[in-house]
């Protein structure tokens, strides 16, 4: 049965395993996504079916999709009008295998899956050698991480563009390789999620992913770092600005408007001035961190193989384009465009809205009941 991840999920399969279909949802793959739309029932181990995950209830639209859902929390058990079973993950599958007995999923339906999967891999590659310049994508970014990162590190990540980037791209090989904070996705989670991470398995090189926006928010447990010895590698992805609220800006007709550092224009009155002189790094090296400033993917690789092999706190700075954004889902999520505008950007988003609007689902077909011995 092919099987696909949400953030919290994924690892639960190395990416390269025969039933793996990779991400799921509005930061979800093709592959995943596609297999979705067709699913007549639907198993849910775990999931709460958050906005995400099923993107915004428009994923999954087949006329008569019916949901199983195995969770601890009966509140979960419930969503999607599903049948409910409420039992430890394992325990429930390995109560379910014995009751299939012999059944298994159609041989084609099991290639199909694994011809997808396949595809989409082809994507990601190419996403991690996009050769974009003069500087590079953040996928190109991730590729290199995850080249380098061995099959034990972890991968810390918490807010902005890359948990969804990681997501889709990320090709995780152990079920504890992947950390993401992403049931509130809070800027500033990651210096100190990685502290955490570390303490909990010394063994483990940790590396945490931070964009300059949440590095804004809470950048000082590298002193703690520092102080207690505990060492990190810091991936800052300095795009000078905003990206994730940008891109989402642009998507609904906003025009990013004001996710760059900028200083507000006294010709304008708008945030249209010079890029202001925001120098992350610095501040990192006054917290006491190492720091490798790069702007090219072979000076991010060099310097990021640097920072695995040192024994103290690195933080590599690696410059990015904003506009490169990673290949897409092909999913939709709800986020309501003003119905009044004086932008034709902003009126045509709408528009679309009101169009995509129209594939959510209800699902409010009642489940049977099911008697247990």
């Amino acid at each position: 049965i092919p099987v696909a991840e949400t953030q919290a999920g994924k690892g639960a399969l190395p990416y390269d395993h025969a039933c793996a279909v990779g991400a799921i949802g509005a930061t979800g793959t093709t592959a995943a996504n596609a297999l979705a739309r067709e699913a007549d029932v639907v198993l849910g181990l775990g999931t709460r079916w958050s906005d995400f995950t099923s993107a915004s209830r428009s994923l999954h639209t087949h006329p008569g999709v019916r949901f199983i859902n195995l969770n601890v929390a009966p509140v979960d058990a419930y969503k999607q009008s599903a049948l409910p079973l409420v039992a430890d993950a394992r325990a429930g599958l390995e109560g379910l295998t014995q009751a299939l007995g012999d059944w298994s999923a159609p041989v084609g339906h099991t290639e199909r899956a694994g011809r997808l999967a396949a595809e989409w891999e082809a994507t990601v590659e190419r996403a991690y050698t996009l050769g974009h310049g003069p500087r590079p994508s953040q996928s190109e970014v991730l590729g290199v991480v995850n080249r380098v990162s061995g099959p034990r590190d972890v991968v810390v990540c918490a807010a902005g563009s890359m948990p969804g980037d990681l997501h889709k791209l990320w090709r995780t090989r152990d079920p504890k390789g992947y950390h993401v904070e992403y049931g509130f996705s809070c800027m500033g989670y990651e210096i100190a999620g990685g502290l955490g991470v570390k303490l909990a398995d010394p063994s483990r090189e940790v590396f945490v992913l931070v964009g300059d926006g949440s590095y804004l928010m809470m950048a000082q447990e590298i002193v703690t770092a520092v102080a207690e010895g505990i060492k990190l590698t810091i991936v800052l992805v300095q795009n000078h600005g905003y990206a994730s609220i940008g891109a989402l800006s642009e998507s609904i007709g906003s025009q990013r408007f004001g996710t760059s550092y900028r200083y507000r224009s006294r010709q304008t009155g708008r945030l249209d001035g010079d890029v202001l002189p925001v120098d992350l790094a610095a501040n990192a090296a006054s917290l006491g961190a190492k720091v490798l400033r790069t702007s090219t993917i072979a000076e991010f690789e060099t310097a990021l193989r640097e920072a695995s092999a040192s024994d103290t706190t690195t933080l590599v700075e690696v410059q990015t384009d904003p506009l490169i954004g990673a290949p897409d889902s092909e999913a939709w999520w709800d986020v309501p465009v003003a119905e009044v505008s004086e932008l034709e950007s902003t009126r045509d988003a709408r528009a679309g809205y009101e169009r995509d609007k129209r594939t959510q689902q209800t699902y409010l077909n009642v489940p049977e009941k099911v008697r247990t011995p």
